[in-house]
Protein backbone atom coordinates (compact mmCIF):
# COMPACT_ATOMS: atom_id res chain seq x y z
CA UNK A 1 0.00 0.00 0.00
CA UNK A 2 1.34 3.42 -0.98
CA UNK A 3 0.33 5.12 2.27
CA UNK A 4 2.17 2.50 4.30
CA UNK A 5 5.32 2.85 2.19
CA UNK A 6 5.32 6.63 2.61
CA UNK A 7 4.64 6.48 6.37
CA UNK A 8 7.39 3.88 6.75
CA UNK A 9 9.85 6.06 4.81
CA UNK A 10 8.94 9.04 7.01
CA UNK A 11 9.28 6.99 10.19
CA UNK A 12 12.69 5.70 9.11
CA UNK A 13 13.84 9.18 8.19
CA UNK A 14 12.58 10.71 11.44
CA UNK A 15 13.60 7.69 13.55
CA UNK A 16 10.07 7.43 14.95
CA UNK A 17 7.54 4.66 15.32
CA UNK A 18 5.39 4.64 12.19
CA UNK A 19 2.28 4.35 14.38
CA UNK A 20 3.05 7.88 15.61
CA UNK A 21 2.68 9.31 12.09
CA UNK A 22 -0.86 10.11 10.94
CA UNK A 23 -2.12 11.10 7.50
CA UNK A 24 -3.34 14.46 8.84
CA UNK A 25 0.10 15.41 10.22
CA UNK A 26 1.72 18.37 8.54
CA UNK A 27 5.24 17.80 7.30
CA UNK A 28 6.57 21.04 8.82
CA UNK A 29 4.61 21.71 11.99
CA UNK A 30 3.79 18.20 13.20
CA UNK A 31 6.78 16.26 11.88
CA UNK A 32 9.37 19.06 11.97
CA UNK A 33 10.61 18.71 8.39
CA UNK A 34 12.40 21.78 7.08
CA UNK A 35 12.63 22.52 3.35
CA UNK A 36 15.83 20.48 2.92
CA UNK A 37 14.28 17.48 4.71
CA UNK A 38 11.18 17.76 2.55
CA UNK A 39 13.31 17.74 -0.60
CA UNK A 40 15.18 14.67 0.64
CA UNK A 41 11.87 12.95 1.28
CA UNK A 42 10.70 13.82 -2.24
CA UNK A 43 13.91 12.32 -3.68
CA UNK A 44 13.18 9.10 -1.80
CA UNK A 45 9.61 9.05 -3.08
CA UNK A 46 10.79 9.65 -6.64
CA UNK A 47 13.23 6.76 -6.34
CA UNK A 48 10.85 4.29 -4.68
CA UNK A 49 7.89 5.00 -6.95
CA UNK A 50 9.88 5.77 -10.13
CA UNK A 51 8.30 9.15 -10.75
CA UNK A 52 9.42 12.75 -10.99
CA UNK A 53 7.96 15.47 -8.77
CA UNK A 54 8.22 18.87 -10.49
CA UNK A 55 9.37 21.73 -8.24
CA UNK A 56 6.05 23.54 -8.70
CA UNK A 57 4.26 20.56 -7.12
CA UNK A 58 6.28 20.72 -3.88
CA UNK A 59 3.93 23.35 -2.43
CA UNK A 60 1.06 20.83 -2.65
CA UNK A 61 2.87 18.42 -0.31
CA UNK A 62 1.93 19.83 3.07
CA UNK A 63 0.60 16.81 4.97
CA UNK A 64 1.37 13.10 4.99
CA UNK A 65 -2.04 12.54 3.38
CA UNK A 66 -1.35 15.06 0.62
CA UNK A 67 1.89 13.22 -0.21
CA UNK A 68 0.00 9.91 -0.37
CA UNK A 69 -2.75 11.40 -2.55
CA UNK A 70 -0.19 13.05 -4.83
CA UNK A 71 1.77 9.81 -5.35
CA UNK A 72 -1.39 7.75 -5.91
CA UNK A 73 -2.68 10.26 -8.49
CA UNK A 74 0.66 10.45 -10.30
CA UNK A 75 0.95 6.67 -10.47
CA UNK A 76 -2.62 6.34 -11.70
CA UNK A 77 -2.09 9.00 -14.39
CA UNK A 78 1.17 7.44 -15.53
CA UNK A 79 -0.32 3.95 -15.65
CA UNK A 80 2.33 2.67 -13.25
CA UNK A 81 1.50 0.31 -10.43
CA UNK A 82 2.90 0.14 -6.94
CA UNK A 83 4.38 -3.29 -7.62
CA UNK A 84 8.16 -3.51 -7.81
CA UNK A 85 9.69 -3.32 -11.25
CA UNK A 86 10.23 -6.71 -12.84
CA UNK A 87 13.10 -7.42 -15.18
CA UNK A 88 12.18 -8.56 -18.64
CA UNK A 89 13.32 -12.01 -19.78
Amino acid sequence: MIADQIVTALADYLKRDKKSIQLNHTLREDLGLDSMSTIELVYQIEDVFDLEVPNEDLVKLTTVGSVVDYVENRLRLSGKTKAPKQSES
